[in-house]
């Protein structure tokens, strides 16, 4: 069953693809069939630049129990800068 779990945000920084770095501008996040791992759903997440055409794209396959794991460090990550001054 196809969920159509598919959301947007515009970020800033770089990904590395196949011909090296790049700038990202936006993320994909999403939770549908997976294209290359083992589950039959999973979370997506696509960091691209789509002014740089398809080849501009990491893309990432987990599970929801690592997604979780994921926000959570992220989160610390983010607390700690916040907590040594930086803000941006």
């Amino acid at each position: 069953m196809c969920t159509n779990i598919a959301l947007q945000t515009i970020v800033t920084g770089s990904g590395k693809g196949a011909t090296g770095w790049f700038p990202i501008s936006q993320a994909n996040v999403g939770y549908d069939h997976a294209t290359h791992s083992q589950f039959d759903h999973a979370l997506l997440l696509d960091f691209v630049n789509p002014s740089l055409g398809t080849g501009a794209r990491v893309a990432v396959e987990m599970d929801i129990a690592s997604g979780k794991a994921l926000i959570t460090q992220l989160q610390a990550a983010i607390d700690e800068a916040a907590a040594l001054g930086f803000t941006t």
